[in-house]
């Protein structure tokens, strides 16, 4: 008989589940707890729990025999090789399974002797008691029903053991309440998890969406927006496993990896605003088209002018009547080696902008001082009719980029990307366990001098987090080989780059010593990059690392 202070200590044990069972986010952890919980208030040495297939079968998700010692399904990481249970076969109730009868009649089921029993089959029971010498008795069956009547799964209990003498006893009506109760608990539990699992599902399926539409705008991009956040999540988890030095207090839960994944995910969402012609600039006069074009035919046209005017020179040298033979020859010479001069000219030089249209890493003063001679000194006829310099000031303008191939109001315009993107993320009602995206995501380009934007923080006005996507935001850009102006550069090219951001107050120097000490570069190659680009690094040759 079952004492009262028994039964009230068994009652705070079930609330206290309860609220445990409300707080866990992980499913498998949360399964588990289910099932060890049923097994503590109601003295089980075993059990299942079987969740609901497609209203079709029930499917072991988690297995425990304390006696036995097995662990199966859940966090144990071992897999369950039973077979799920149907539910109906031949369109008719599969009532013969006690758990399928449970799910199906939406009724526990309390056993005394699976032995003694009568009207379900417990074969497969015995069989395993036969293998394993164990013995299965009473069994306690109770369905999982959620707030909405659903039945989602079925809780099994086996062998309650008395206290003192461990003995197999019968499953009190007591054992029964507790267990109806705490199912009851779990299936919302459980129901809750589903739920926020498939609205996790859905969100993150809307950022994928916003990453394809970036994508299909530019397909240089793409890729980045993939990319960042799987580097952003190595170099925190590096981070978080380092036990010393100025970043040894940074932890994250499930929870922070969750957030930082979100915030890596949307860094770049403002890049839907930014107009196609400029994210996809792959040369410097390229807008809806590369205007590299309109300066070839602008060379014909002089190469034509040059060849009518010689022409008008030899018509008139021709009909010149002071002229004698011999010194016609000689003019006419000239009149050619002149033209295949400034044809020759012409041409050398139609090569030269064509050369320099291509973005590169940096164009010498001399080759920007030529193209404003070349764009001033030619003048042609432009298609109204009026005499014109070669090239417009905003041809000039662009010819004569230093370093890649978007002038200053262009960069401008890419850089405005990530006001928007904090605009765009400050805009969304974000719940408490994701609050800090805005942050992680609108920091990224920030320095740790202040002389970042759009914002111009300080390292000590950032989140470890941001900072870290600061760095993996220039890796990513620094090696990747779907960029229009640049191939992807080398490990140790890009570590170079990277010593140079850390000693110039570009990046955080602590988060850089991390990146390379633990070979964070080194594995996010393997994953991404070519091959080619995976050459042998000398730490030692890296600027401003620390080992």
């Amino acid at each position: 008989m079952e004492t009262v202070e028994n039964l009230f200590r068994r009652l705070e044990q079930l609330n206290d589940i309860g609220a445990a069972l409300s707080q866990e986010r992980n499913l498998d952890r949360l399964l588990e707890k289910i099932l060890v919980a049923a097994q503590t208030i109601s003295h089980a040495d075993g059990g299942s729990l079987y969740l609901v297939e497609e209203g079709k079968r029930l499917r072991f998700a988690i297995m425990r025999n304390d006696t036995l010692k097995i662990a199966l399904g859940g966090t144990s990481g071992n897999d369950i090789p039973f077979y799920p249970i149907q539910l109906y076969r031949d369109g008719k109730p599969n009532n013969s399974m006690v758990a399928a009868y449970a799910a199906i009649n939406q009724r526990t089921v309390n056993i005394a002797d699976a032995y003694t029993e009568a009207g379900f089959d417990f074969s497969g029971t015995r069989q395993f008691d036969q293998k394993t010498g164990y013995r299965s008795k009473s069994f306690l069956t109770v369905p999982m029903k959620n707030h909405e009547g659903e039945i989602i799964g079925v809780l099994q209990l086996i062998n309650s053991l008395a206290s003192d003498t461990r003995e197999i006893l019968p499953f009190s009506e007591a054992d029964q309440r507790l267990a109806e109760s705490l199912a009851s608990q779990a299936a919302i539990a459980l129901s809750n998890r589903a739920l926020i699992v498939q609205l996790e599902e859905l969100f993150e399926s809307f950022i994928v969406l916003i990453n394809t539409a970036i994508d299909e705008k530019s397909p240089y991009t793409g890729g980045h927006c993939q990319r960042v956040p799987m580097l952003t999540l190595m170099l925190a988890e590096a981070v978080n496993e380092t036990g010393e030095g100025p970043l040894a207090s940074f932890t994250m839960t499930d929870s922070d990896r969750y957030e930082l994944k979100i915030a890596g995910m949307l860094h770049d969402c403002g890049k839907v605003t930014t107009p196609v012609h400029v994210v996809d600039k792959s040369t410097k006069l390229e807008t809806i088209f590369d205007r590299i074009n309109l300066i070839d035919t602008r060379f014909e046209v002089l190469k034509r002018d040059a060849e009518i005017q010689a022409l008008r020179e030899r018509l008139a040298l021709a009909e010149d009547p002071g002229v004698d033979e011999m010194g016609r020859r000689g003019r006419q010479y000239g009149i050619d080696q002149a033209l295949r001069e400034r044809s020759r000219q012409y041409d050398e030089d139609r090569e030269f902008l064509r050369r320099c249209n291509i973005g590169g890493e940096y164009m010498p003063p001399e080759a920007q001082a030529r193209v404003h001679e070349v764009g001033r000194g030619y003048r042609w006829t432009d298609p109204s009719g009026h005499i014109a310099n070669f090239l417009s000031e905003d041809e000039i303008t662009n010819l004569t980029i230093a370093r890649g191939t978007l002038t200053p109001e262009e960069r401008e315009t890419i850089n405005h990307h990530i006001v928007a993107t904090i605009k765009m993320l400050e805009a969304l009602p974000w719940p408490k366990h994701l609050h800090n995206v805005p942050e992680y995501a609108g920091g990224h380009h920030e320095r740790m001098d202040g002389k970042g934007y759009p914002r111009g923080l300080v390292r000590e006005q950032m989140s470890v987090q941001a900072r870290v996507m600061g760095i993996a935001d220039i890796f990513e850009a620094l090696t990747a080989k779907d960029r229009p102006y640049k191939h992807g550069k080398t490990l140790s090219e890009s570590l170079k780059i990277l010593g140079w951001f850390k000693e110039n107050g570009h990046i955080d120097p602590d988060l850089f010593d991390i990146f390379v000490r633990r070979k964070v570069y080194l594995r996010y190659a393997e994953q991404f990059l070519d091959q080619k680009q995976i050459d042998a690094v000398d730490v030692a040759a890296i600027p401003g690392f620390v080992p």
